[in-house]
């Protein structure tokens, strides 16, 4: 259904609860066209109510997937980076606390 039609039954849903009543079953008829006309109109204003939004989102959804590893795996290389930096100093901390320098250089 498309959006002329939603916004059609409910007018006649509507319509039907003044004239007869609001019974249970024309309430619940009613409450879910209206959410259907609803959910209709956000996907119209925010441009997926078109077939191709389906696929639009999986890209979307893949191109986030891509961008958080990618993420995800810089920040694992700068620590692995930040590491190794650390233990070179501390190894050349300790190769001049205990003199090797010195004896390389005799």
């Amino acid at each position: 259904m498309n959006l002329r039609d939603n916004a059609a039954i409910l007018a006649r849903l509507i319509e039907q609860a003044g004239d007869e009543g609001a019974d249970l079953v024309t309430l619940r008829a009613l409450s879910e066209e209206a959410s259907e006309l609803g959910a209709s109109r956000a996907l119209e204003r925010l441009g997926l109510a078109d077939p191709r939004a389906r696929y639009d989102l999986d890209e979307m959804r893949e191109l986030l997937g891509a961008w958080r590893d990618a993420k995800r795996t810089a920040r694992n290389t700068v620590v692995a980076w930040i590491v190794r930096i650390a233990l070179a100093v501390l190894v050349l901390g300790l190769a001049v606390k205990l003199g090797f320098i010195g004896r390389v250089q005799a």
